[in-house]
């Protein structure tokens, strides 16, 4: 097959996905794919390619810190520009697959893939739908407590609009708590705050603080996560820290954290955050064409709640789903080969 892969864009996970992109491009390339590779955000978007078995694709690194100074008005300008005309929509158009590593905002909130569908365009991944449904952490959360799946106690704040709201202050009189932008990914601006002092501290300075926070209480048990692709629930990884919160750098950094798979829990628990993470799944409108992984946190007792769905998770080297895949007997050239598969399979 012809494909493209979109990585890179204008989101705090901008080298997660040029990353993920590179990784992705290998893969395809093993398997006898042409593959070009496009950044939308940039100046001159065809980063490599058209590439064919035996050529080498240059890895891209993911720095310690998310990168800084970049917006979402830009992406959307020349995405609208490229699909609008040029040599970059005729690649779009001319391949037979466009495979999204476009982490973060306009790759997985939804817009990309509206863009393309409205082109007739075929993607990997989830629907627009299903992506807006998942991006939005509070309102994921409720779709996710109205189908049975047990979510965590939250509270939204807008910093800067508003004093700290009662709820937010309940949350924290409670016990520590944990704030992070209510639409990013890659675990941006994660913290956790003690006091409101430290709160309003962390608010003042976090990357999102133009938009609302969301507020959680400090789970302090494990944290596992479960990938589903097509119809298949892969095994658990557990993420075992040395800190307290699985951040940005501990995502990203070889060595920050113990990620394992199968998580040696007991086989009925494991069961159970397996039928949890199908249920969430499908309640947030992804389909047997489509993945996700869902992040879980243990609260005191030992209860798993659920964080987040993510609609287009990592694929990098270090990411959580290729080692899922890898405790499924796969390979990463084998789940690259069966996303790509999906998105094409009617």
């Amino acid at each position: 097959m012809r494909i493209v892969i979109l990585c890179g864009g204008e989101s705090p996970e901008r080298d997660v996905s040029l990353a993920s992109g590179g990784s992705v491009a290998r893969a395809l390339l093993e398997r006898g794919h042409e593959v070009v590779l496009v950044d939308p955000a940039a100046e001159t978007p065809v980063l490599a390619g058209p590439l064919g078995p035996g050529d080498v694709v240059e890895g891209f690194t993911v720095g310690k810190e998310p990168p800084s100074g970049l917006g979402r008005r830009q992406l959307q300008q020349r995405m609208d520009a490229a699909l609008a005309g040029g040599p970059v929509l005729g690649l779009l158009r001319d391949a037979d697959l466009v495979f999204l590593a476009l982490h973060g905002g306009w790759g997985e909130d939804g817009w990309v893939q509206g863009r393309l569908r409205e082109a007739g365009i075929r993607f990997t991944g989830a629907s627009s739908t299903a992506c807006r449904a998942a991006w939005h952490k509070d309102r994921a959360q409720a779709v996710l407590g109205a189908a049975g799946l047990p979510v965590p106690e939250r509270a939204l704040w807008q910093p800067g609009t508003d004093e700290v709201p009662y709820d937010v202050q309940r949350l924290l009189a409670a016990g520590p708590v944990v704030v992070k932008p209510v639409a990013d990914g890659s675990s941006v601006s994660v913290h956790r705050a003690d006091s409101l002092a430290e709160l309003e501290r962390i608010a003042a300075g976090i990357r999102a603080g133009e938009g609302e926070l969301l507020v959680e209480p400090f789970l302090p048990g494990r944290e596992f996560t479960v990938a589903v692709v097509g119809d298949q629930v892969l095994p658990v990884v557990e993420i075992e820290l040395s800190t307290p919160l699985f951040d940005y750098a501990a995502k990203y950094q070889p060595g920050a954290v113990s990620e394992v798979c199968p998580a040696r829990v007991p086989a009925e628990f494991a069961s159970r955050l397996q039928e949890l993470a199908l249920r969430a799944h499908e309640a947030l409108g992804f389909d047997a064409h489509t993945y996700s992984r869902t992040d879980f946190r243990c609260d005191a007792a030992g209860e798993p709640m659920c964080l987040e769905v993510n609609a287009l998770p990592g694929l990098t080297a270090t990411s959580l789903l290729p080692l899922a895949a890898s405790g499924a007997g796969w390979t990463y050239a084998d789940l690259i080969q069966r996303i790509a598969d999906l998105a094409t399979t009617p």
